[in-house]
Order: C-alpha cells, then sequence, then structure tokens
C-alpha cells in the first residue's frame, strides 16, 4: 500500500511593497505591524507620547520600511505622520470605510495586520495631502472658519437675549452687529433705556424710519437678560479680535510663499466691483492669491475671494494629483456615485463627504441665484429641471470644472465660452419650437419688439 505524500501548502500572495507596515491609530497607543519576515515581533505597541513615536520610527527605519499606512482617525495620526515624513518614510492616509475588515473579531492587532496586508497587496490609495507649506496655511485657514462660526453663534445668542427682553431692534436692522445695531447695543450695556435716545445712533443708510426703530427698542429689560446680553458681546469682540490675529498669521504665510513666486502676473482689466464679504479677509487674498495661482479665480462667477482662499488652503496650485477633471470632481463627491448590480442601476446619490472645498463651491453656486450671468442662467436651469438640491450640486460641479481648467492651464476664465454654449441652446430651441408649430399646423411669427 502506497503512502500519501506530505504536500506542503504555501499561500500565494501578490505582495507589491514587501516594506509595508501599517498603523492602527488611537488616543493613548498605536499598534504596528510590519511584514513577518522582517521582525520577529511583527506587530508591537507604542505609546503616543513623542519619545514612543521616535522609537516607533526608528524601529520602522531600522527594518528598512518604506511606506506606512494608517486611518484618517480624528487628528491622533498628524504626530505620527510628520515624523514618518521627516524620516523619508512615505504615508499612506486611507479612508476608513475602504479598509473595513471581514466580519468576525475585531480587535487593534487585527486591524493593523489586516491595513498591512491590503497596503502590501496594492488594495489601498492614499488620500490626496497636499504639500507642507500649503497644510500650514490649511491650519490657520481651517482655525479662522471655526472662529468665524463661532462669531455666529454669540451673534445668536445676543439675538436671543434681544427677544427675551422684547427689543425688536434685530428684526429692523439687517445686521445688529453693523454700524448702527453696534452703537445701540454699547449703549444699553452703558445702561441708556430711553428709546428716542437709542434711535438717534440710526445710520442714514437704515432703510427703517426713526419711529418704527424707536417701537423696536421699547421693551422690558432685565437684570438676568442684559447679563447674557454683555456676555455674547464681549465674546463676540474677543472672537473678532482672534480673526484680525489669524489673518496676520496667515497673511504672513502667503507673504513668505509669494516670495517664492517671482513677480506677479499682470493685473486683469477691473470689470464690475464685487461686493466685500462680511468676514473677508485682512490682507490683500486677491493679489496674493493671483501670485500664487498664476491666475485671478475672483473672475469667475460666484467665486469670491474667501471661496479662492479655501481653494489654495485645501489644495494648493498644484493639481497634478488628479489626472483628470473627472478625478477631481469625484474627490469633492460632486459627480453621482453610481451603484450598479446586475445590470441594474441602484443608486445614483452623490456620495457623503465632509469635504470644506465641495461645501465652499456648494456656497459660491448658490450665490448664482438671482445672479445675471452665464452661471446664474445655468443654475437656474438645472433647478428648473433636477430640482432644488440637485440643481445646486450640478452648479458646484460646473463651477469645480472651470475652476480645475484655470488651474492647471493658467488662463484666465472666458465668460464667452459659456456664452456660444448658450447661444447655441438658445438656436436649438427655436428650431425645436418651429418644427413644432409646423408639425401642429401653425407658423412662428418672431415678435419685432424683442429683436
Amino acid at each position: 500500500m502506497s503512502r500519501k505524500r506530505k504536500t506542503k501548502i504555501q499561500k500565494i500572495r501578490p505582495v507589491i511593497n514587501p516594506y509595508a507596515a501599517a498603523a492602527d491609530i488611537g488616543a493613548r497607543e498605536i499598534y504596528v505591524a510590519v511584514p513577518v519576515e522582517l521582525s520577529e515581533s511583527a506587530v508591537r505597541r507604542f505609546e503616543t507620547f513623542t519619545e514612543d513615536l521616535r522609537q516607533l520610527v526608528d524601529w520602522l527605519a531600522g527594518l528598512k520600511i518604506t511606506t506606512v499606512a494608517m486611518e484618517a482617525t480624528s487628528v491622533y495620526w498628524i504626530a505620527l505622520a510628520e515624523l514618518l515624513e521627516d524620516a523619508g518614510i512615505g504615508v499612506c492616509l486611507v479612508n476608513p470605510r475602504a479598509v473595513q475588515n471581514v466580519s468576525g473579531r475585531k480587535s487593534d492587532v487585527m486591524d493593523c495586520q489586516w491595513l498591512q496586508y491590503l497596503h502590501a497587496v496594492g488594495l489601498l490609495r492614499a488620500a490626496f495631502r497636499p504639500e507642507a507649506k500649503v497644510r500650514a496655511v490649511r491650519t490657520l485657514w481651517r482655525h479662522r472658519s471655526t472662529l468665524v462660526r463661532q462669531s455666529a453663534q454669540q451673534v445668536q445668542h445676543m439675538h436671543k437675549a434681544l427677544d427675551q427682553m422684547n427689543l425688536q431692534v434685530h428684526h429692523v436692522l439687517a445686521d445688529i452687529t453693523g454700524v448702527t445695531g453696534t452703537a445701540i447695543v454699547e449703549a444699553i450695556l452703558e445702561g441708556e433705556r430711553d428709546p428716542c435716545a437709542l434711535a438717534r445712533f440710526r445710520d442714514k443708510r437704515v432703510k427703517a424710519s426713526p419711529q418704527t426703530l424707536v417701537k423696536a427698542l421699547t421693551g422690558d429689560y432685565r437684570p438676568e437678560h442684559l447679563f447674557c446680553l454683555r456676555q455674547a458681546y464681549q465674546a463676540l469682540r474677543f472672537i473678532e479680535k482672534q480673526i484680525t490675529e489669524a489673518d496676520v498669521h496667515i497673511g504672513q504665510k502667503l507673504d513668505e510663499l509669494t516670495q517664492t513666486t517671482g513677480p506677479l502676473p499682470a493685473t486683469p482689466p477691473a470689470g464690475a466691483p464685487k461686493r466685500s464679504a462680511k468676514h473677508a479677509p485682512g490682507y490683500p487674498a486677491q493679489e496674493r492669491l493671483r501670485a500664487l495661482f498664476g491666475v485671478d479665480l475672483t473672475s469667475i462667477p460666484g467665486v469670491s475671494t474667501l471661496t479662492a482662499q479655501t481653494v489654495w488652503a485645501e489644495l494648493g496650485a498644484d493639481l497634478s494629483a488628479f489626472p483628470t477633471v473627472k478625478h477631481f470632481c469625484s474627490w469633492l463627491s460632486l459627480c453621482p456615485d453610481n451603484r450598479t448590480s446586475a445590470g441594474k442601476c441602484l443608486s445614483t446619490k452623490t456620495r457623503a463627504s465632509a469635504n470644506r472645498l465641495a461645501h465652499a463651491l456648494r456656497l459660491a453656486a448658490q450665490c448664482c441665484h438671482h445672479a445675471k450671468h452665464e452661471l446664474g442662467d445655468y443654475y437656474r436651469k438645472m433647478r428648473a429641471r433636477l430640482g432644488a438640491a440637485e440643481g445646486l450640486v450640478a452648479t458646484a460641479h460646473k463651477i469645480a470644472r472651470i475652476l480645475y481648467a484655470v488651474i492647471t492651464t493658467r488662463t484666465p476664465y472666458e465668460p464667452s465660452i459659456l456664452a456660444r454654449s448658450s447661444q447655441h441652446l438658445h438656436a436649438w430651441r427655436v428650431k425645436k419650437l418651429h418644427s413644432m408649430a409646423l408639425h401642429l399646423g401653425f407658423h412662428l411669427v418672431p415678435n419685432q419688439h424683442h429683436i
């Protein structure tokens, strides 16, 4: 009787990068997995103190690790990523949704091993990260955006305190933090209660009449509500001071960057002046951004200086990470996320995303609602065809495509391109109407008053 031969079964893994590691990031501890061929202890645990992180980096450098994959877990990954980059080790930041493990038991050790396997066989795509000088501006700009949101919250607290005292001044004035509103609030906090005396602070640009303002300033003053109003106003002034300080630091960073870009490009011809934003930067942002991009992004309809600053802070001027405009719009989550199965389309909704640039482009699209330019016409057309939400996303997608073309080619925005497409659309509509009229037995005659 012949004996069965023992066959050694080996796992075949198409390893692309044998020097790939992975880290499972936590607030207090980090688990790091390396290939079993490089170390006897393939998984090690480190604490998140700076000294321990440096030991982690030295251990990986001793094993000749070339790249480390990690999930974007809050902000805990930033310290390790920066130390790895300083040591010359590549960082592959991945979306946690793309590295979900198979069902079963879950632990930090298994997570980092699964992440290391996926990274070694080339199944992970690194998230977009701009260069270090852009990330420095991004950190400051995001902090400034947080301060702006906090200032809006304090204004809401002021509105609440005024409502509780039945002072309707914030319903009469367009902005309680304007010239008239600020003077009235400061006078109230100093002890003035006479409505006629408070109404004398009315600026000549206020549309409400003095009589209406007197009625709005007649209320029931209570100490507890005045205390809340005082604290909200003081907090608003403090936050505005912090915003000014942030503008100084951002302006200095941009000045340092513009010194390395050479002379400023030629100033484009001045068009219609744009209305300044409420929280406009306290530095010449438009000039600095024109020097960094090599082209003026604010010439694009709907794109303000704040939007252009957000574009630079989130992307920089180098879009080589996005091979085509389709990749760029997909990163922004402004295109349909088509899901099909068995030849049937299950969903075409856009992917949920917290992309700050996509949010800024949606705000830019919203500003086109009543605008008298080509993008305003496009927004109203798509809104009527698709609906409010879908029309907004379609317009933001259009602005994103224009931004990509302007930044990558460094060519100023040319409105005649969209104007020509609008003319073609108008000619097609006229031809279609003539065809329908002939089919129904009618003949269209143009109105001479509109020619």
